[in-house]
């Protein structure tokens, strides 16, 4: 059975954080593909994160992005097409149904497991999807691994780089004025 890793996420903007994980896991794991799968609206943020760049847009500006660098990532737009509020737990049986012969794998950051029990359905997605971790600054990811292990159905700590940034920093940087193109991708 392939291995499809997804990794979620609004991305707005997407960074240099975003790209690293992205390479990271096309070159450093055995997950058949990659998919980013973009939200065009995340229900735990949506009424706190300004809107850098309209859904479309980000969806766009990463498909240019991946195919720039010649990384063989899939860009999703699964989540424009589902009702919402968009869940992470209903796409993913979304994309078990149409893609029955493939094993999805749930990419996301230790910030996320720290706070998975605020996600609809978080003790399916533990039970019924590996999840890959990748580092998040002052998060104790070994800690978190151990405290869900025995409801996972597996839990992979990625040896990742760290990288500070995140999408939140440069929202607030462009809102001070500053010159945040160093951390765009």
């Amino acid at each position: 059975m392939n291995t499809c890793g997804l990794y979620f996420g609004s991305f707005n903007p997407f960074h240099i954080g975003h790209l690293a994980i992205v390479n990271y896991l096309v070159s450093f794991t055995t997950l058949d593909s990659v998919r980013l799968v973009v939200s065009p609206l995340n229900p735990l943020k949506f009424d706190r994160e300004p809107c850098f760049q309209s859904p479309r847009e980000r969806l766009l500006h990463i498909r240019k992005a991946m195919e720039t660098r010649k990384l063989p990532v899939e860009v999703s737009d699964v989540e424009f097409n589902m009702p919402r509020p968009l869940y992470t737990i209903n796409t993913l049986h979304h994309l078990q149904v149409q893609e029955p012969g493939v094993n999805f794998i749930l990419v996301i950051g230790a910030d996320n497991l720290e706070h998975i029990e605020s996600w609809k359905s978080w003790e399916t997605i533990l039970e019924e999807f590996i999840l890959y971790i990748y580092p998040r600054q002052d998060v104790d990811s070994i800690a978190l691994r151990e405290k869900y292990i025995s409801r996972a159905c597996g839990i992979v700590l990625l040896r990742a780089p760290l990288i500070a940034i995140s999408s939140t920093f440069i929202r607030e940087g462009l809102e001070q004025g500053k010159n945040m193109n160093g951390f765009l991708v």
